[in-house]
């Protein structure tokens, strides 16, 4: 628990030499000097809030600086990518980590270049040796989300070592429409104790390839031109995001045969009263003879630990907080997540402390657990059920989350359905 408070203690204090008020949008680009200064700050401040500090040519990466999880311990190293000064057809991209528990590098290198200006085609290449998550999963459309500290990496043990090629295809369809196409080949070797049985071969390594198209469909987004270039100027909901994934036996080696359909809709209203609601609705569904490393665990982030203090530790955004690591893993699963902002309690003018209530329920299944050997989990057949609040905000970003695990998976031992929690949230 110290290395955790220690690892928050530190991202604050960088993370705070950074916060801004929020940026408001300039309606006249052609002004007086001090407008343009001012354009060119918010510029600079809208890349610090991606993740990227602008050295001329290169954005460094900040999410390579400073990271902590169980297996790695501290990891730290360099990584960014080229901008428009050095090209608006092409672009490099790479890292170089160190992980001081692991005693490991870990690099990818990759890259792109444009085929088509209108329609923002581009065919990407990279590279990558490094560790995955075991039951993460991402959409390829997805934008650039960064935060200053991701809490959940704190307390992630099981990882797979992955060394993976991909060429891919990024296409904008419409405004509203993007796509994304992927192929790739991963030499998979999971950290921890694992086999899956197949046929009577037990395997502890594996090869994959695989395709992916992944489609995201913003249609009430409203999109505006402005220096020759589209920008959205309304994030409209409900969005769409569809994913499908296919695993090929045989093809340059790969072990198995595999499906993956992956879905998410995120709606959002806000009230009047500077009040706003967000519902998340998460559903993925894999079959084949599909590795524990590529099936779906909805996200936990509370540690195995005896009490509610020796658990406490940072909030996730989207995860279930009473979830213990590793205690479910599914094939097929599904997850809904409501949130209610409440306006916020302008106490001050630094000091606007908010109240969100939320609540959380995820539901699964998994056939042929027996192929799965070595590590032992649970399935989510039943309604997995927790309610909570949050209040964010109180100091330098950082608030209290408290949320009670309930109904089917409610644990005899009244504590361990409870977890007390920071929260951290900032704006730049």
């Amino acid at each position: 628990m110290l290395q955790r408070l220690f690892v928050v203690f530190l991202l604050c204090l960088a993370i705070n030499s950074f916060a801004q008020n929020p940026i408001s949008e300039k309606k006249n680009f052609y002004q007086s000097e001090t407008e343009k200064d001012s354009i060119k700050k918010a510029e600079f401040l809208k890349n610090i809030g991606n993740g990227y500090l602008p050295i001329n040519f290169f954005n460094l990466d900040l999410r390579y600086l400073i990271k902590f999880n169980q297996f790695e311990g501290f990891r730290t190293g360099l990584g960014g990518t080229t901008n428009e000064r050095f090209s608006e057809k092409y672009r490099v991209n790479g890292y170089l980590v160190y992980g001081f528990l692991d005693k490991k590098y870990k690099h990818s290198i990759g890259g792109g270049f444009r085929i088509n200006k209108t329609s923002n085609t581009w065919v990407n290449l990279s590279y990558t040796d490094d560790l995955q998550e075991t039951g993460s999963s991402a959409f390829l459309t997805d934008k650039r989300f960064f935060t200053f500290f991701e809490p959940r990496l704190l307390n992630i043990s099981l990882f797979h070592k992955h060394i993976t090629k991909s060429i891919g295809l990024q296409h904008k369809i419409s405004n509203h429409l993007l796509s994304e196409t992927q192929f790739s080949y991963s030499k998979i070797n999971p950290t921890y104790n694992y086999n899956y049985l197949l046929d009577n071969v037990a395997y502890d390594r594996f090869n994959l390839s695989t395709a992916k198209l992944s489609l995201q469909w913003s249609p009430f987004s409203r999109f505006d031109t402005k220096e020759d270039k589209i920008i959205e100027s309304k994030d409209g909901y409900p969005k769409f995001t569809l994913q499908l994934t296919k695993g090929f036996k045989s093809v340059l080696n790969s072990d198995f045969n595999f499906t993956k359909l992956d879905f998410r809709t995120i709606q959002e209203f806000i009230h009047s009263n500077d009040a706003k609601t967000n519902i998340t609705l998460v559903a993925g569904i894999a079959e084949g003879d599909v590795p524990l490393t590529h099936l779906y665990h909805a996200y936990p982030n509370n540690i195995t630990k005896e009490t509610i203090l020796q658990r406490f530790s940072v909030a996730g955004l989207n995860s279930f907080e009473t979830m213990y690591f590793n205690e479910f893993f599914s094939d097929k699963f599904s997850t809904l997540q409501l949130k209610h902002y409440f306006r916020p309690f302008k106490i001050s003018q630094r000091f606007k402390p908010q109240l969100v209530l939320i609540s959380r329920y995820a539901l699964g299944n998994m056939k042929s657990i027996s192929k799965h050997q070595g590590i032992s989990f649970n399935t989510l057949n039943h309604l997995y059920s927790e309610s909570g609040f949050e209040i964010n905000k109180l100091l330098l970003g950082f608030g209290l989350s408290f949320a009670y695990r309930y109904g089917a998976y409610h644990i005899p031992k009244f504590e361990d359905n409870i977890a007390f929690k920071f929260t951290f949230n900032i704006s730049l």
